[in-house]
């Protein structure tokens, strides 16, 4: 099943280019209600509504450093800590957006603003202290999400050995386009990722190569308690800008369009968007301390 989110919070399924709405108030009340829930009677033409974000979460678990081709080209980085694969921030789910919404560049705070396709796991059921025997009864689905980075922000962030800030700013949390059922994904362990910017592909990787596969990852966060709905992520694949030999070269700007494409999964697409254009002024003055 390919769950969504449409117009102002309506909730529906798809049936092939047809949306069959459902009686319930979110995505987040579907899972909550373990998808017992009726259908409205109305049935709508997928191109006639607007796909919004499929899922505000109470909580967004990151992971980083997971992906052994990405771990590995992070070493030409000169972080000041090293990104270990069991690292682990929340994202603030304000910045959610969803597909074909614009990512903001807010130039008065970075210049390096980079992007990371990830897998996006949804949990299911509540639950807490569990093993990677259990995790797949939690596991209720899939999305994609795009891990929108200020890179030079990072970069400070990174001399106290965390992060955070530099990706949970207004807009930095693309995901969509959909919710794709867990019964619908034959092998989680075998998906192809590949992100676009401008046609240009920029990221590819499999989820074959984590180096800590899905199971583990939702037993190793279920001490923080899971409620249905919540969101985990997988880390990000080779082909980042802050890597490249120069990274001025890739990072993104105003104009610019994003694609991230995850096998059996979705594409979600993404504009980049000025400041000056996404509000018809000009950036404000940047607090610093």
């Amino acid at each position: 099943m390919k769950l969504i989110t449409f117009d102002e919070g309506r909730v529906g399924r798809l049936d092939g280019d047809d949306v069959i709405e459902l009686d319930v108030p979110s995505t987040r009340a579907f899972f909550e209600r373990e998808g017992r829930v009726g259908e409205t009677g109305e049935r709508l033409k997928l191109d006639q509504v607007r796909l919004r974000a499929p899922i505000r979460p109470r909580k967004f678990f990151h992971t980083a450093g997971n992906f052994a081709d990405h771990h590995e080209e992070l070493q030409a980085v000169n972080w000041s800590h090293p990104v270990h694969k069991g690292i682990v921030f929340f994202q603030n789910v304000d910045a959610i957006i969803g597909p074909d919404e614009p990512v903001v560049h807010p130039e008065h705070l970075t210049e390096e603003l980079d992007y990371e396709i990830e897998l996006a796991v949804i949990i299911g059921r509540p639950g807490k202290f569990f093993g990677p025997e259990q995790a797949t009864e939690h596991i209720a689905g899939f999305t994609v999400f795009n891990d929108i980075t200020a890179r030079d922000i990072q970069r400070r962030e990174m001399e106290s050995g965390v992060f955070s800030f530099s990706k949970a700013i207004d807009t930095f949390c693309p995901i969509g386009p959909w919710i794709v059922t867990a019964d619908e994904i034959e092998d989680m362990q075998d998906l192809a990722l590949q992100l676009r910017v401008n046609g240009e592909v920029r990221q590819t990787g499999h989820t074959g190569q984590m180096r800590v596969s899905i199971p583990h990852l939702v037993a190793y966060h279920s001490p923080q308690v899971y409620s249905a709905g919540d969101i985990i992520t997988t880390g990000t694949v080779s082909g980042v800008a802050a890597v490249q030999p120069n990274p001025f070269d890739f990072y993104l700007r105003p104009g610019d369009v994003i694609e991230a494409e995850i096998e059996g999964v979705g594409v979600l697409r993404n504009p980049v968007v000025s400041w000056q254009d996404a509000y018809g002024e000009p950036a404000p003055e940047r607090v610093g301390w």
